[in-house]
């Protein structure tokens, strides 16, 4: 089912044109939101990239959300501050951390631009990421977009961007479709008007995908443009950090669409057939892996069966050799501790 859906998407969508106004002229006054929290080994590098892009600087305005950070992400923006008088940066400091939908909400009371872009403290932007992005916003039926996603850093990032590369194609083109349900927190560009008349979803465990589910459901548009690159690092556990996020992916598929119905704000369109193939991939797929597998080893250990042995064997040379059958092996894998994490327990703080 994966490569089906994948190789239709390619072939039949992921080429052809959007079917939406792209004003390459267009610039509007952008808001850019950085929520921190003990980010101080990557914060500076943060602001330089958003000072190097290829944006009219009076054009743009920084707000830094820190959660509390114990350590010198606030001393450090500061630093650069003084150097970088120039630059339009505020920084709103939270007494305690209370998650990402909280740090993005805050600047909204203050912010100017009609176009607000959230990146994490640790994301890189190529250097027309805003130029690019705004673009799409000169159609009114854009509400979000998010950045084709690659990795600079880490012990997976062959691997990651291995899976990356049919990720971003499957994004785009669901996105010449009408939209994706996958954002990501790297770079995600918001209209404002949007957040000021219908908010953002506000159930535990809500994060980017669930901002870009919640638009696409109202009747907006919430794409992935394949002409906007960021990049981010893979940090700390790698497990952990795959499956928090797939966690979080689960709880959208689960809950997003019942969050817009509940409020009325429900409008059907071409992306509830998209939606349904992607739930069906993450909450459905996944165990068909694990279900297939085990049968596989009863009728291996159980009943001596010899093809059950060669198919393994099969398995086992191609999980070696492909790089890209291993990433999406790992994929699965990740989906179903999510799904049992879940039951125990929901990290709302993202």
């Amino acid at each position: 089912m994966p490569l089906v859906y994948y190789w239709y998407l390619k072939a039949r969508c992921f080429n052809r044109p959007w079917n939406i106004r792209i004003d390459e002229s267009y610039r509007p006054n952008v808001t850019i939101i950085t929520p921190t929290y003990n980010e101080d080994k990557f914060i500076q590098k943060r602001l330089d990239n958003i000072c190097e892009q290829r944006y009219p600087r009076e054009l743009v305005e920084i707000f830094i959300v820190d959660s509390a950070s114990t350590d010198r992400t606030l001393e450090v923006v500061k630093d650069w501050f003084v150097k970088h008088p120039e630059t339009r940066l505020k920084v709103i400091r939270e007494p305690a951390r209370t998650g990402k939908m909280h740090a993005i909400s805050e600047p909204l009371k203050y912010a100017s631009g009609p176009i607000i872009i959230v990146g994490d403290a640790d994301s890189l932007w190529d250097r027309n990421a805003i130029k690019e992005a705004v673009k799409y916003f000169a159609d009114s039926s854009v509400g979000a977009l998010t950045a084709s996603l690659g990795y600079y850093a880490g012990k997976q990032m062959d691997v990651e961007n291995t899976y990356r590369r049919f990720y971003n194609v499957l994004r785009a083109a669901e996105s010449k479709i009408h939209s994706t349900p996958l954002h990501s927190g790297v770079l995600q560009a918001i209209r404002k008007e949007f957040l000021e008349k219908f908010g953002l979803p506000s159930y535990p465990g809500s994060e980017d995908c669930a901002i870009a589910s919640y638009i696409a459901f109202v009747g907006y548009r919430a794409i992935q443009a394949d002409d906007v690159w960021a990049y981010e690092p893979l940090r700390g556990s790698y497990l952990r950090t795959k499956v928090r996020r797939a966690q979080h992916n689960i709880l959208n598929f689960l809950l997003t669409k019942k969050y817009a119905k509940k409020h009325a704000r429900y409008v059907k369109s071409k992306f509830d057939l998209i939606w349904r193939v992607e739930w069906y991939l993450y909450i459905i797929n996944p165990w068909l892996l694990v279900v297939c597998l085990g049968l596989m080893l009863y009728s291996l250990i159980a009943l001596h069966n010899a093809t059950a042995l060669l198919l393994l064997a099969i398995g086992g040379v191609i999980f070696a050799a492909n790089r890209t059958f291993r990433g999406w092996t790992f994929q699965q894998i990740f989906l179903v501790i999510a799904v049992i994490r879940n039951f125990r327990t929901k990290e709302t703080i993202w």
